[in-house]
């Protein structure tokens, strides 16, 4: 092994993934050819200001636009306008945002090119409700989504079905050629998950979004029920003829980022073992997966001889009993120390390639082989905070938090369990 820093091994990775995905790289060389009309750039997501400066220094010709992007997330543009809403529960200003984009879209005209930069965190940003639901309304059952466990299909399906603007109902209102650069942070790259698939077909339906609903006991406002009982308007579906003039590219995804840390561990001799880059569950299930594949690493030397690095990406979820702090790296992370019970030779980082895990500062938190004990010495008790759903304050108390700042992309979730 040619490095002696195992936490600095992993903090290179994270880095390396992280990198995969600037908009700056990925996005030039899929920009597509100026149209004879109007080019009018519209999105939204974590890394909507990103891309639309790495458009803006590559593009030839006139271009104007606007995209919605998370508060901090802000990068200056010339001739994108940039706006910033509330993520992961949506505001006043993502809807102003959402009508004014729907508003440009629906004035193109056959010969004018719509240039779509999507990304993670589109859902909650570009938040237009549908006819007779409120922004409290669609507030509330976010809220009531991001507490229950669902995962983001079926979270992204109740949003499609209480807005006007997600499942490809964006595409729909436009006459004008439609091209979406993509940035995918979810598990299998669904196009019609990512941000809820604002010009893609949606192949779900209202029934599956109150079906979502009742899966997790949750009882929505009544306008919100009412929307979803009566089933109009129904989103475009694959082959619907509003969509044949949208074209599609992936331009990051999670598995080229894991591919990518997989490289920086080879050059320092380790072996990577990627577990797959769509993983879910909740944190602490995965977590113990995680261990129990490390304990087999550390025992048998499978399935692979150490030194290894096991990688995954994907989006857990946390289902909040307690009152703690924490996304869902940190849990994952404080439930994997407590698996591994101080198991030598175990080092971890999990972190959210966006730099904001749930909604802390923190984009996640390390893990070493001394965690535990370091933690007794410090009175802080790892179960009870478990129990608690307090990841962040475990972790923040040892100064293992893992903070970057919004780092202006979003792969997901990153994990890597390395073992010496």
């Amino acid at each position: 092994m040619t490095t002696t820093d195992p936490r600095a091994l992993l903090t290179d990775m994270f880095r390396a993934a992280v990198a995969s995905a600037q908009p700056a790289l990925c996005v030039p060389p899929h920009l597509p050819e100026p149209p004879k009309g109007r080019t009018v750039v519209v999105g939204a997501g974590k890394a909507a200001a990103s891309m639309a400066k790495a458009v803006e220094d590559h593009w030839k010709g006139p271009l104007s636009g606007l995209v919605v992007t998370r508060y901090g997330h802000n990068v200056p543009c010339e001739r994108i306008e940039v706006v910033e809403a509330s993520h992961p529960v949506p505001d006043e200003a993502g809807q102003q945002a959402a009508k004014r984009i729907l508003d440009i879209a629906a004035s193109l005209g056959p010969d004018d090119l719509m240039l779509c930069l999507i990304s993670g965190g589109g859902s909650a940003l570009l938040a237009l409700p549908a006819p007779g639901i409120s922004m409290a309304d669609k507030q509330a059952v976010s809220k009531a989504l991001l507490r229950s466990g669902a995962n983001i299909t079926e979270m992204n399906c109740v949003r499609k079905h209480l807005s006007a603007i997600k499942g490809g109902r964006l595409a729909a209102a436009t006459k004008a050629r439609v091209v979406s650069l993509v940035i995918s942070d979810v598990p299998g790259d669904d196009l019609s998950v990512i941000a809820s698939g604002p010009t893609v077909p949606d192949p779900t339906s209202y029934a599956d979004a109150l079906a979502v609903l009742e899966k997790y006991g949750i009882t929505p406002p009544q306008p919100v029920m009412d929307h979803l009982l009566a089933g109009r308007d129904e989103s475009p579906k694959p082959g619907d003829p509003r969509l044949e003039r949208v074209s599609t590219i992936l331009v990051a995804t999670p598995q080229m980022a894991l591919e990518r840390a997989a490289e920086v561990a080879r050059k320092a001799g380790v072996t990577p073992v990627i577990l797959g880059n769509a993983l879910e569950g909740e944190s602490r299930e995965v977590a113990l997966v995680h261990a129990g594949i490390a304990r087999q690493i550390v025992e048998h030397d499978q399935p692979a001889a150490k030194p290894c690095v096991l990688l995954s990406g994907g989006e857990t979820t946390v289902t909040v009993r307690g009152k703690g702090r924490g996304g869902r790296n940190a849990e994952f992370l404080l439930a994997l120390t407590v698996a591994l019970d101080g198991m030598k030779g175990v080092h971890a980082l999990a972190a959210d390639t966006d730099g904001i895990d749930g909604t802390e500062d923190n984009a996640g938190a390390l893990l070493s082989p001394d965690t535990l004990s370091r933690a007794a010495e410090a009175g802080v008790n790892a179960k009870e905070r478990l129990a608690d759903n307090d990841g962040y304050s475990f972790f923040s108390a040892l100064g293992d938090l893992l903070v970057t700042g919004p780092t202006l992309t979003n792969v997901n979730d990153f994990r890597a369990v390395l073992v010496l």
